[in-house]
Parts: structure tokens; sequence; C-alpha cells
């Protein structure tokens, strides 16, 4: 990425900016000199990573509701961005059954009232460089290959979760047609990624969130389908990518429009019981597995990308594998626990990866 040299001055939407991800992807952008607005509700968890590293005092954060499209569109209008990134979301598949109503609002409405807010400021003369949608890997109509999928292949989604983000696929693909290919002045793109994971992640219902708690009680680690395979990746991986993306889509245009998969290479794809297992051999101690035998709502077994696309023409790869991941969230946990400034545990982290020698990763 060109970085700094890039990055410094720019002004940055980002919606989401309070979850894990959106947090991460601020405290980079500011330490890079963006000017950065976000829009999104409150931290969801507590702890949580935004709170912790007191990011509303480094960055204009507006709390509001995506769903709330007249304050999400002044919002916007305030910022004037050069770039957006769309990254609020209800995230979770099995909250998704509980809310199917919630998630379809969220993720489907959300979407189009964002890219109607970028369409009327680009009405207005002012048009945004640059909007990176990110959705998931889970969007695709999942066959349980064992090859990776294809920017070119099915949406679907069984989950209102995973349908949800594949609807969120075609409104994007729908504004783009519509309103801005022919218009000039604006690029969008969507970004579909792995499963993250990071230091500073509290939410309920994922893997290493749940794990830490467990170890940090001294419970047991209770796992409810120890043999998915998923394309784990540290969250700086697809971060890059966004951002990488963005970078392209402002300087370049519409070429670099479309979709782009952001997934770990084929050694990061392991089952949830491998990972499990990294972590309680890094963390150092004994770690008490249980499984969970009850009938639980339905989840894909088997789900990998394809990264070809932006391995060949944004030159991005994955730099870190799954047990260096692993080891880097070990590492922030504990020097969290040790009462560390997480800003700088954050910022130390992204420095390692910015630095890191890619060619050591290629094939």
């Amino acid at each position: 990425m060109n970085g700094a040299n890039f990055w410094n001055g720019k002004k940055v939407f980002i919606t989401g900016h309070t979850g894990f991800k959106g947090s991460w992807l601020s405290i980079w952008l500011d330490s890079l000199g963006a000017k950065v607005t976000g829009y999104a509700l409150d931290a969801p968890t507590t702890p949580s990573l935004f709170r912790l590293s007191r990011l509303d005092s480094r960055i204009h954060s507006v709390i509001g509701d995506i769903r709330d499209r007249t304050k999400l569109r002044e919002a916007l209008f305030s910022a004037e961005p050069d770039i957006v990134f769309h990254m609020a979301a209800q995230p979770l598949v099995r909250e998704s059954y509980n809310l199917p109503v919630e998630t379809y609002e969220v993720n489907v409405l959300g979407t189009v009232y964002l890219l109607d807010s970028v369409k009327q400021l680009s009405d207005a003369g002012k048009p945004v460089k640059a909007v990176v949608n990110v959705t998931t890997d889970k969007c695709y109509e999942n066959k349980e290959w064992i090859w990776g999928y294809r920017e070119t292949d099915v949406l679907g989604g069984y989950d209102p979760y995973s349908n949800s983000k594949a609807c969120s696929e075609l409104v994007t693909n729908s504004y783009w047609n519509s309103f801005f290919k022919n218009r000039g002045g604006t690029s969008i793109a969507t970004a579909r990624a792995g499963n993250v994971i990071g230091g500073g992640d509290w939410a309920s219902d994922r893997l290493i969130p749940d794990v830490l708690r467990a170890i940090d009680a001294g419970e047991a680690i209770t796992l409810r389908n120890r043999h998915a395979v998923r394309p784990w990746q540290h969250v700086l991986e697809p971060l890059s990518g966004y951002m990488r993306l963005a970078e392209k889509l402002a300087m370049e245009g519409s070429h670099y429009s479309g979709s782009w998969n952001f997934g770990p290479d084929d050694d990061s794809v392991q089952p949830v019981e491998w990972v499990v297992g990294q972590l309680g051999e890094k963390w150092g101690e004994g770690v008490d597995l249980q499984f969970e035998v009850q009938p639980q709502p339905h989840e894909a077994t088997l789900l990998k990308l394809d990264c070809s696309k932006a391995k060949t023409i944004l030159g991005w790869k994955p730099k870190w594998d799954l047990s260096e991941a692993v080891g880097k969230i070990v590492e922030w946990h504990k020097r969290y626990q040790g009462l560390e400034n997480v800003t700088e545990l954050c910022l130390e982290q992204i420095h390692e990866y910015e630095t890191m020698d890619r060619s050591r990763r290629l094939p």
C-alpha cells in the first residue's frame, strides 16, 4: 500500500466503527493521518476495543442506527468523505435465527440507505471517490466444495445473516450499475473476507472470544461444532485488503469495481478444534475441551475462498499464517490483562504487520 502517502489527510467515513473490525480499521487509518468519521451504534460489547482505545477522542464518532436514513445522510454530508467503508452489520449467524427481520433491516436496508446517501452526495456535486462495502465469505451459495469460491460463483446463503449479506451484494451491484457506473466520479466494490480473529474481540458466540472468556474464568471450553472448517485470518489481513482496494478505486477508478475475496492461504483453513488446540498450546496452560451434542442451527461445515483475483490484480497476499495469528491474539490478550495501553498494543501489531517481509509467505 501507499500507506501514509495516500491516507494522510484523506477524509474517511466508516460505518460500524465501534465494532471489532471497525475499531481496528479506525486505529490504523488514524495512525496514517486520515480524518476519520465513524457512524455506528454504541460499542456492542463490554469491554470493547472502541472504548478501551478511546477512539472517540481521536476520530469524529457519530452514534446512530444505520437504519436511521436521515441521521446517516446528515453524517455523511457533514463528513464529505473521499472514501467510505461500509461495515455496519448484524454479523452473527446464530443471532440471525433469533432476529431475522432485524438482520435483514440492518444488512440490506442499511446498505440501501448508505449507498443512496452516497448517491445524493454525488448529486450535490461532492462525489465520494471510493466505496468499499464489506460483506462476508458466507454470501456464496455453499455447496461444501473442497476448493475455494471465486467472485463469479453463485450468491446464496442458507441462514438470514448469510442470505442478507448476499442481498447486500446484489443491492451494491444494482446501485453501481444504475447510478454510478456510467457517471464517473465514484467507484464501488464489495469485499468478502473469511472468519476474522484478533485481539480486542469480545463478541458473543464467536470462537476465539468464547475460548478466551473460558480461559479467563478457569472454565471448560465448550465447542458446538468442532469439525467445522473455516478460512481463519487475523483482522489485519482483510483490513489491509480493504485499504488497498480503496486506494485503487480512488486513484484508478472503476477498473477495480466489483467483488473481491480476501481470505487466507490453504494452510490457514482449519477446523475449529485445531484452532482451539493452537490457542491452548500458545497460552501455555492446559485447556479443558468439551463438545456440545445437542442440535444446533444450520451452519456450513466447509467454506474456503479463492483469492487469486486479489493476489494477481491488487498484489495483496496474506502475511500471517493461522499459527502466527493465534500467537498474536494470545500476546494481545495477555498484555491487555497486564493493563497495557490497548491502542499501543494495536499500533505495535499494525507496525509488525506493515513491516513484515511479505515474500516469506509466498509459495
